[in-house]
């Protein structure tokens, strides 16, 4: 019977000392509870998302002396982790050092070599390279490593062999991460494994982020595997947030072990530092001792939530601040930032300002409040209209001159009105507000106006931290009320925030009492503007317009209105897409490039996920051909 720990724990990117100490802990833990084995993550010890921190060869370098320090522990029990290899003789074509990244399994002091690989260790066959990933920029896979030796992969791919003495043997099939998720790769490391040896098991260490419905799918993958290959799986993965400069990731560890049937016998909490203990009979290839699996599936909403607030409990951890200032403006996406902050927060670090100008309505002004007694934190009132007004009064006596020729004051219209308090709430209200407490002031986006720039830049588009900036509007409607209901058990998102039409009251045009808000139809742009950003194959004007031609727009962009209802005519509805494609095509890019990092919780956010160039918008010449003949029809 072999006893077995997976160590589940948060990964400190870029800090290899930390995260080697940490290492030490649970070897010890381990080592008390008399195990045999210990398996820790992917890239356990410097981290995975670090940047071209991985051209560093001073860090390189500590990372692998760390590794020697894990290796010297395995004196009685068995390591396996990951972490950077590196091949001091081999440079690659960018001449690079040779770097890999690597599965050790250290046993008896010793580093235990997969049966055919030349190397101590196991090295990653197949290296992501979509989505945030950019594992070819820093690693060499095993597939190169044999077409370089002109040999075939399946000729290093090969199990480890482990010998526990008394307790038994193991042929364990190494993978990390990818490895497993190999569907649309034309070698596939878990089919040769198990076509060529007799396993035991599989062991998957990963590195793996979160996003909504990835553990589902890995049940499910995982489940097919072993349906498939009738060999159990073990897979360890880390929690911690890690990011890429735009992106701030999750990682929910959601470690567990799949019995012979692909059932999830055993799994690690999600969001939680965990070392769980499995034994493993090798005779029947099963495992005992093992606990209802700590992980269950949740609704998105709930799903969002707990990565959302973990994020920013971890985010605010990781810089040092305790104190943030919240802009609330009496509407949805303001009181759904309070709550999530509120659930992190002591009510007395957590400071909102309402800054009203004179088309702020009494009615938000109220709400405002409200929120913030709901909430039990620091309030305070600073209005905007003063300092708009001293603005455009300075404009009106500013003399332009050009040589001895004096010009017409420069002009403010009323949309450059709306900016300059947008502006001044965040640049100046906020950030002073911050810098007076101690703290730091959040940007409040939600990623429908981020999708097409609906937000001013150095203005609401502002802030340490875009906490929602990857959740639709539904999503952040049904965020409150999962708050109010499961999280706080009691209205704090006012009722009348989410009831309220959405609108930023920066000019007479924008009044709520009747009824002119946001331009933007949530329920449809919602879903349209997903189509744009976070499918996997993207869909553009020509898609759109086809689809509408067919009559099944509502139905591929999964809208619950009815798009004839929303529209008087074809021309309007073209009108529309066209006027929302320029902006998400045009200008919305730079100020997405230049917004604060995000919490990604999808499967496509801005940033280094969805990567965009500034380019001028373009219609094909298809989607030309279509509107010309709906538009004469």
């Amino acid at each position: 019977m072999l006893k077995i720990g997976l160590a589940q724990f948060s990964v400190q990117p870029g800090n290899a000392e930390a995260n080697t100490e940490k290492m030490k802990q649970y070897i010890e833990r381990a080592k008390k509870n008399k195990c045999h084995l210990i398996i820790f993550p992917e890239l356990a010890i410097p981290g995975y998302f670090i940047g071209d921190n991985w051209d560093q060869p001073d860090y390189m370098t500590e990372c692998v002396r760390c590794g020697e320090e894990i290796r010297a522990l395995s004196d009685n029990i068995t390591v396996i982790y990951g972490n950077v290899a590196i091949e001091a003789d081999k440079t690659n074509p960018d001449g690079r050092p040779r770097k890999y990244n690597a599965m050790f399994i250290a046993q008896k002091g010793k580093f235990i070599s997969p049966g055919r690989s030349p190397y101590p260790f196991y090295i990653k066959t197949l290296l992501p390279n979509y989505r945030e990933f950019n594992d070819l920029r820093h690693f060499t896979s095993l597939t190169e490593v044999a077409q370089e030796r002109h040999v075939f992969p399946e000729d290093f791919l090969s199990p480890v062999k482990l010998d526990f003495g008394s307790a038994g043997t193991l042929t364990a099939g190494p993978l990390i991460c990818e490895d497993s998720w190999d569907e649309n790769y034309a070698f596939k490391p878990m089919t040769c494994l198990s076509d060529m040896y007799d396993l035991d098991m599989f062991i998957n260490i990963s590195n793996s982020p979160f996003t909504l419905g990835k553990t589902e799918r890995r049940n499910r993958l995982f489940k097919k595997a072993v349906e498939k290959f009738k060999r159990p799986v073990i897979y360890v993965n880390c929690t911690g947030i890690q990011n890429n400069g735009k992106n701030i990731y999750t990682f929910d560890g959601t470690s567990g072990v799949y019995d012979k049937t692909g059932s999830l016998c055993r799994s690690c909490p999600s969001f939680e530092e965990d070392l769980a203990f499995v034994t493993y009979e090798s005779e029947s290839r099963s495992f005992s001792n093992t606990l209802p699996p700590a992980y269950t599936e949740k609704n998105e909403t709930a799903e969002i939530f707990t990565s959302l607030q973990y994020g920013i409990r971890s985010f605010l951890e990781q810089i040092g601040m305790k104190k943030v200032v919240i802009g609330v403006s009496g509407g949805i996406d303001s009181a759904v930032n309070a709550a999530l902050y509120a659930s992190v927060l002591k009510p007395e670090n957590l400071l909102l300002v309402n800054m009203p100008s004179r088309y702020n309505s009494e009615t938000t002004k109220d709400l405002a409040r409200q929120l913030a007694d709901n909430i039990g934190c620091l309030y305070t009132v600073i209005p905007v209209q003063d300092s708009l007004e001293l603005t455009k009064k300075q404009f009106a006596a500013a003399a332009v001159t050009c040589g001895n020729k004096v010009l017409p004051p420069l002009e403010l219209t009323s949309f450059m009105e709306e900016n300059i308090q947008a502006r001044d709430r965040s640049s100046r209200i906020l950030a002073a507000a911050a810098a007076a407490v101690g703290g730091v002031f959040t940007c409040n986006a939600n990623k429908a106006e981020s999708t097409v720039g609906y937000a001013t830049l150095y203005g609401d588009g502002a802030g340490f931290l875009a906490a929602t900036a990857d959740l639709w509007k539904y999503q952040i409607y049904a965020l409150a009320g999962y708050l109010n209901e499961f999280v706080f058990k009691r209205e704090v998102v006012p009722q009348g925030s989410i009831d309220i039409i959405p609108s930023a009251e920066l000019s007479a045009g924008q009044d709520i009492a009747k009824g002119q808000g946001d331009p933007l139809i949530y329920p449809y742009h919602d879903r349209l503007f997903a189509a744009f950003t976070e499918r996997w194959q993207r869909a553009a004007p020509e898609t759109i317009l086809r689809w509408y031609s067919e009559g099944r727009l509502a139905e591929k962009l999964g809208t619950p209105v009815k798009i004839d209802e929303l529209f008087p005519d074809t021309a309007a509805f073209i009108a529309d897409l066209e006027r929302w494609w320029n902006l998400f095509s045009g200008f919305a890019v730079a100020k997405r490039i230049q917004s604060p990092p995000i919490l990604s919780v999808s499967r496509r956010s801005f940033g280094n996920d969805l990567r965009e160039s500034q380019l001028r918008p373009y219609y094909t010449r298809e989607y030309k051909r279509l509107k010309e003949n709906l538009l004469h029809k």
